[in-house]
């Protein structure tokens, strides 16, 4: 009864955003600056959410069965559609996939080169970007089905000529994510449509190669950042995947029912994912150019420092997570190697940048949305006019929720992971500190990104 009303809370909400939006004519330049400032004061906007999430911590402490825990977490709805109908729709969806592919890549290069006009660019980060990676984490990873890339890769052998270094592990994937959103924040390729149908050319190229070269499957399971995404996202969501067909679950129930000892490269892909999100938010707060144009104007390169910014907040996420798994293995007074906790708990993270994304992209999804559809009936013309929607005061208030929501699922797969790695009552709860504080600050460091004005990243 809990998880149909949250359900149909959050449906009202985006319902109520769509009809109290105001439809406008698009006059700008780019797809920055759609995003409005939260109306209610910084401090007390921080301070109640780092309240929130500990209070929250308190509350989840008073349930210490372990029975009752896994059994919350083991529920699901097995949903058992036909194979035959299952292979149909997977073979149709692809075959759809690969057709959208070609006309993102020939409306970014022929297409109006308007940003708000061009259906390359309103599809790739309204669409895809915002809305279809929102589908990811409420409903399921549908990835697999989706990526043209998988469906054209498929057509070549599934075992490549050469063999991957097993060395190297899931860092390939670490290293392209950052490097993307690196070239996303430094270059113009959110709003330069035949840029950005360049750099699709290109990764699609460098994919289709490194599924033939390594094999699709040890490609999309190492390597590419993209698939590795999704499907961390998607073990957030209610609907999983089984070899029986889909099991509906409670929300980051799978978390900690798929618990296991993650090896620490796909830790540090969950940490780059979680501090990926932030450094897109962070770029775009009135601070970053306080703090950037001293720098330039001492003759650092800007580029230099955007690059070396997002590495570095990078290797300070990691060790601040490392640092906590340390005293977590002290708080809980246990013999369990840090290592080892790091990745027990690391898969807790994943809510709380869902629940960030969430908060950053639904109202740019919103707004978009009759660009969007407009762009996608004639994609290769202009069109005479442009809607864009303007969203209603309120809906900061909603982005701020869902910050919250996001931190208090991870609270509670914290908590669920804690009672399912140590025995004892105590023990589970105490191992929990450092990561509750973690939590805490992240949560509050969150609000206030959403809290400041939106200004352009200077110098790119």
């Amino acid at each position: 009864m809990r998880v149909r009303r949250s359900l149909l809370f959050a449906g009202l909400t985006i319902l109520g955003a769509m009809l109290f939006a105001q439809p406008a004519a698009a006059h700008v330049g780019s797809l920055g600056g759609l995003m409005a400032p939260v109306a209610v004061p910084t401090w007390l906007t921080i301070l109640t959410g780092g309240i929130i999430v500990g209070v929250s911590f308190m509350f989840t402490s008073l349930l210490t069965d372990h029975a009752a825990i896994r059994a919350i977490n083991g529920w699901r709805l097995l949903l058992s559609p036909p194979a035959a109908v299952r292979r149909v729709l997977r073979i149709t969806v692809q075959g759809l996939s690969v057709g959208v592919l070609l006309v993102v890549i020939a409306s970014g290069f022929l297409g109006p080169q308007s940003s708000t006009s061009n259906f390359a660019i309103l599809f790739v980060w309204a669409g895809w970007w915002a809305g279809y990676t929102m589908s990811v984490y409420l409903v399921g990873n549908t990835w697999g089905w989706c990526n043209p890339w998988q469906a054209l890769a498929s057509l070549a052998p599934r075992t490549g000529f050469r063999i991957y270094p097993a060395r190297l592990g899931a860092w390939p994937s670490v290293v392209a994510l950052l490097g993307l959103v690196w070239l996303e924040v430094i270059s113009p390729v959110a709003s330069d449509p035949q840029l950005l149908a360049a750099v699709i050319v290109g990764y699609s190229v460098l994919t289709l190669a490194g599924a033939v070269v390594y094999g699709a499957d040890t490609w999309f399971e190492h390597v590419d950042p993209i698939a590795r995404v999704f499907r961390c996202y998607g073990r957030i969501a209610p609907l999983q995947r089984t070899e029986s067909g889909v099991a509906f679950k409670l929300p980051t129930a799978a978390l900690a029912a798929q618990a296991g000892d993650l090896k620490p490269d796909d830790t540090a892909f969950i940490i780059a994912l979680l501090w990926v999100t932030t450094y897109d938010g962070f770029i775009s707060t009135p601070l970053w150019g306080d703090l950037l144009r001293p720098l330039v104007a001492a003759g650092v390169p800007p580029l230099a420092v955007y690059f070396a910014t997002i590495v570095a907040g990078f290797a300070l996420f990691l060790s601040v997570f490392r640092f906590a798994a340390r005293r977590a293995r002290r708080s809980g007074r246990t013999y369990i190697t840090p290592r080892f906790i790091e990745g027990w708990f690391a898969p807790a993270l994943l809510p709380i940048a869902a629940g960030y994304h969430l908060a950053h992209f639904l109202g740019f999804y919103i707004t978009l949305s009759p660009a969007l559809q407009t762009a996608a009936l004639q994609p290769f013309s202009q069109p005479t006019d442009v809607l864009v929607l303007i969203l209603p005061s309120w809906f900061s208030l909603v982005q701020l929720g869902f910050v919250l929501v996001g931190h208090l699922l991870a609270v509670w797969t914290a908590h669920a992971l804690a009672f399912d790695l140590f025995p004892g009552k105590l023990k589970p709860i105490r191992s929990q500190y450092p990561f509750v504080v973690v939590m805490i600050f992240y949560t509050m460091t969150s609000l206030w990104i959403l809290t400041q004005p939106f200004t352009t990243p200077p110098f790119v």
